[in-house]
């Protein structure tokens, strides 16, 4: 291979020997420098640029080929690299990447550094490795077998918090105090020599602000936060990202490992080596592992009712009279007042036929009635409207399974 057209010859290589040809090409080209390669997600040599980190451009004699992706309406557009050769400068060093997708079984692209000797082609892919798997005011999301930084979850953080959450006041406050004073107390917990390290599980029916709970509890805490939406892995076993998941947890500790679903995360499979995780066989120390649940009996008794592992449940039942009445006079206060309610005596009644009723299909209840007002946008006639749409959804209810939720489920449930 030529260097003008080393890209687009390393392209016609098959698959299956590709990435071999071009290390023995580059050995070749550079034989008295370091050269290291590897598919790392975590070499992420952009976002390292972007930081200022280091000066990165493009190879003037290779051809460079770059996408251009559309993300939305109020989002510029993404830029990133397929192929190409690239220079930079590091810390006073110049280096030279190369940076190729190639059809093969690994999940990223592959990348070859080349500089002076090897410590430094390491020590430069050690520090944008280190500088990417940091948490920084994020939320990592492992999905595939991967983490990606997902900002559309952390701005749903960010505008979370207890105010838009009707719970029982005693579960609201104990939630919050628990998880608050576990960070605040770590000397004692050390002075003692009690391990300090937490599993927390919410449990209860889908739809009842488990889901909101959880990221009111991550902006209030302010800790780093670690989400897992999958252990099913592209190109390696559950048993592999399993304890990828931990691994990265620990490193960011102290932090908050959330699992949502967890009767889903957690399989026959998969089971024995999560116990072994939440035991801490590795140190857990500064972890909080929280999950949610909506089907406590699918879960294992060992990791249900062993206090080691998840040492703090919270039940978010279904809502009772009190908070149907608070959540329905919330919603009622912030109608123009000529879509709120009429009658001093309807909030009782519509508490009355809403029994059995999840946050989920109070807010649906809320926004369907909405939609038939605004049909006629008649003062006073929210009173029929509501009643008429509780009734419905009512029949709704009794022709559904029980696990069925309206399509305001919990994942959009902000009461």
């Amino acid at each position: 291979m030529n260097l003008k057209n080393f890209i687009s010859e390393a392209l016609q290589q098959p698959p299956r020997f590709a990435a071999y040809e071009i290390s023995r090409e580059l050995a070749k080209l550079y034989p008295e420098k370091g050269i290291i390669e590897g598919c790392d997600y975590e070499f992420d040599l952009e976002a390292f640029a972007r930081a200022e980190l280091c000066v990165v451009v493009s190879e003037t004699a290779i051809h460079s080929q770059t996408k251009t992706e559309w993300e939305s309406a109020h989002e510029p557009l993404r830029h990133e690299i397929e192929n190409a050769w690239l220079n930079v400068l590091w810390q006073g060093r110049l280096l030279d990447v190369l940076l190729i997708n190639l059809a093969s079984g690994c999940d990223t692209r592959r990348h070859w550094i080349v500089a002076e000797t090897r410590e430094i082609a390491e020590e430069f892919f050690r520090a944008v490795c280190l500088w990417q798997s940091e948490v920084r005011g994020e939320v990592l999301v492992f999905s595939g077998g991967g983490w990606r930084k997902n900002e559309e979850l952390y701005h749903s953080i960010k505008s979370a918090t207890f105010d838009g959450l009707i719970l029982p006041d005693e579960l609201m406050s104990e939630v919050r105090r628990d998880l608050a004073r576990f960070f605040e107390l770590r000397a004692t917990y050390e002075r003692y020599r009690i391990a300090w390290k937490r599993g927390v599980l919410l449990i209860g029916p889908p739809g009842n602000g488990k889901t909101h709970a959880v990221k009111a509890l991550v902006n209030e805490l302010g800790v780093p936060c670690l989400y897992v939406k999958s252990f099913k892995a592209h190109y390696e076993t559950e048993h592999d990202a399993m304890r990828q998941v931990f691994r990265r947890a620990r490193e960011a500790a102290p932090c908050l490992l959330v699992l949502e679903d967890l009767d889903s995360l957690v399989t026959k499979e998969n089971r024995s080596l999560f116990l072994n995780e939440m035991d801490g066989f590795a140190a857990n120390t500064g972890l909080v592992v929280l999950a949610t649940t909506n089907h406590p009996e699918r879960l294992d008794p060992a990791l249900l009712n062993r206090p080691s592992r998840f040492d703090r449940k919270f039940y978010f039942e279904l809502p009772a009279p009190p908070e149907r009445e608070r959540y329905l006079q919330r919603w009622n206060e912030e109608f123009e007042p000529e879509m709120r309610f009429c009658s001093a005596a309807l909030v009782p009644r519509i508490v009355a036929l809403t029994e059995g009723f999840s946050f989920a299909y109070l807010k649906e209840l809320i926004l369907s009635s909405m939609m038939q007002w605004v049909q006629t946008s008649q003062p006073g006639a929210m009173d029929a409207v509501i009643i008429e749409r509780a009734h419905v959804l009512r029949s709704q209810m009794s022709s559904m399974s029980l696990e069925t939720t309206p399509v305001a489920d919990e994942e959009d449930n902000d009461q």
